[in-house]
């Protein structure tokens, strides 16, 4: 067990636990917003439907650089935030339906643009949908002179993590008085919109560049599964905000470790641990645990 632990931090399993943290922080920050906002499948909605922006950014660029796919992937991401405000505020459509309507239709757009146009490139959408870390230690590695920063994913993913933290630490204060309560924020002279749409910029940046090491569906779990599993001990978002970024670190942790173990999937891995610490809240949570609240009463 102790060598297994001590493999975790070596050359090949390090790469692959540093990149599943830099995910897991990113997504845990924005996944806290995303929860007290209740826009949980916000998520789910953008990571399918950022599809048709990748086969568009193929179309227009010719090749699968990471830097048109990265930005048409961000134009759709706005795009589907821009469409479901759209539809639930000019109809009678609530916004859990119009999620359901927008993104399953631009993501089958994007099924039918890969299938016509691209169906002969490494650009489907099996590859957008599951991602495989493990093969981060293999990827070329980014150099700043003599000086080796790890696979290119890696640093990119790293980018995006002190990007998002950043953004979260300058704008701290408008992102959760939005998230709380939008009139006061308006009312103050807050840019509700300005906001809102640097929150969806931010979650469609880190969902495509975890593409390539947990995939679209995964990532989803990130998000959700340590902002979801905080919010059930504490009451303060200073404090969920510590606890979901502490979670996310122990289920990269320990979702490898398992993954390893079991020779399983790793993001499979990372997700149900993730799963497991949130059950454990769930139940045991002073204040909203199930066995908790049952022993009160008794």
């Amino acid at each position: 067990m102790i060598q297994e632990i001590q493999n975790l931090f070596g050359p090949v399993y390090g790469w692959i636990l540093a990149m599943g943290i830099a995910v897991s922080l990113s997504c845990a920050v924005l996944g806290s917003f995303l929860v007290v906002r209740k826009m949980s499948l916000i998520g789910d909605a953008i990571s399918h439907a950022v599809l048709p922006g990748l086969a568009i950014a193929f179309l227009f660029s010719g090749s699968r650089a990471t830097i048109p796919m990265l930005l048409g992937a961000i134009a759709m991401g706005m795009t589907t935030s821009f469409l479901i405000e759209f539809v639930s505020q000019k109809s009678f459509i609530k916004k859990d339906a119009a999620t359901g309507i927008v993104f399953t239709s631009l993501f089958a757009i994007g099924v039918i643009l890969i299938s016509l146009f691209a169906d002969k490139i490494d650009l489907d959408q099996e590859c957008v949908l599951y991602g495989e870390i493990t093969f981060i230690p293999l990827e070329p590695h980014f150099y700043l002179g003599n000086l080796d920063l790890g696979p290119y994913p890696f640093v990119i993913m790293s980018g995006v993590c002190l990007v998002v933290v950043l953004v979260v630490i300058l704008f701290y204060k408008e992102l959760v008085l939005t998230s709380f309560d939008p009139a006061l924020a308006l009312s103050l002279g807050v840019p509700v919109t300005f906001i809102h749409y640097l929150l969806m910029g931010l979650v469609s940046t880190t969902i495509v560049s975890a593409f390539e090491s947990v995939g679209a569906i995964l990532v989803v779990a990130m998000l959700i599964a340590p902002a979801a599993t905080a919010y059930l001990l504490t009451n303060r978002f200073s404090k969920m905000l510590l606890l979901a970024s502490l979670f996310a670190v122990l289920n990269t942790f320990f979702g490898l470790y398992f993954a390893i173990r079991l020779d399983a999937s790793v993001a499979g891995g990372i997700a149900v641990a993730g799963f497991a610490f949130f059950l454990l809240a769930f139940l045991f949570s002073p204040s909203q645990g199930l066995v908790s609240r049952a022993i009160k009463r008794a």
